[in-house]
């Protein structure tokens, strides 16, 4: 795990955090997507998409599903531990590379001023692994990693 001393990411990561949060609370959040690209020529390298799906009838009546706290970090623990053994198969990153995050939302939704829109970021014929789900109280979220695949650019 790397910690930031950059004010700037400090930044970026509150403001984004607590803008997700909101949208999740609301029940307008869709899906995140964190994209890795080359820093020297945008092309994305990895794409961390979490699906989320979220419990309508807790939102709107804010009834909740029974679930302990304990199972719920037991799942969450579960994927953490998996994404960070993805580093045994997804390919090291030896060059500079930059991130952005997607939101994914509800088209009633209001976009704060500094957000923009954006295409998918997708990679042409990507390796895809898919994760461990977890599922809380209120939100189920499915996990997909896809990464360039290297072995096409060598054929």
């Amino acid at each position: 795990m790397l910690l930031t001393q950059d004010e700037g990411v400090k930044s970026f990561i509150a403001s984004l955090t607590s803008q997700l949060s909101e949208w999740l609370e609301a029940g307008k959040l869709q899906r995140v997507v964190l994209v890795i690209m080359s820093k020297a020529t945008s092309e994305v390298l990895e794409r961390w998409n979490f699906n989320i799906e979220t419990d309508a009838e807790v939102v709107e009546k804010g009834v909740s599903r029974e679930k302990s706290d304990k199972e719920i970090m037991r799942e969450i623990q579960a994927i953490m531990r998996q994404i960070a053994s993805c580093i045994t198969y997804l390919p090291c990153l030896e060059e500079p590379c930059v991130f952005d995050v997607l939101a994914y939302t509800d088209k009633d939704v209001a976009v704060p001023f500094a957000w923009i829109e954006s295409d998918a970021k997708l990679i042409q014929n990507p390796q895809m692994v898919r994760l461990h789900s977890f599922d809380t109280k209120i939100h189920k979220v499915d996990t997909l990693v896809s990464y360039k695949n290297d072995e096409w650019d060598e054929q």
